[in-house]
């Protein structure tokens, strides 16, 4: 019954996902008044999830092949150009953050439900 638990792991994934977001958007606003800094975001959780179910994985930094869980290539995100080369807005990072924020929350919320599903079938509240 309880051999395939990928609820909890993709959860996870999106927690992880949500942490990574958000340190991109603690950097980008860090950089906020540097010149020629070029904002950075991390992929949409749904395309970093399906990327990493497909293909190989390396469990260890020295396997050849795949790429290790955590790891997400950034993207430059294209926003209007300060006089000076940056790209950062505050405002949008500050929309961002809370993006992140609710989508850790919510996979929390996730691993929360599933894991009172599996005591209460266990008999331990």
């Amino acid at each position: 019954m309880f051999q395939n638990l990928d609820v909890f792991r993709t959860a996870m994934a999106m927690a992880r996902h949500a942490g990574m977001q958000q340190a991109m958007s603690a950097q980008n606003i860090a950089n906020a008044d540097t010149p020629g800094y070029r904002a950075k975001a991390v992929p949409e959780f749904s395309t970093t999830l399906r990327s990493s179910m497909m293909g190989q994985r390396a469990t260890r930094a020295g396997h050849l092949n795949g790429s290790t869980e955590g790891t997400v290539d950034t993207i430059e995100r294209h926003a209007a150009v300060d006089p000076n080369g940056n790209t950062v807005s505050l405002e949008e990072e500050m929309v961002f953050a809370v993006g992140a924020k609710r989508q850790h929350d919510r996979a929390l919320a996730i691993y929360r439900s599933n894991l009172g599903i599996i005591r209460a079938s266990l008999g331990r509240n």
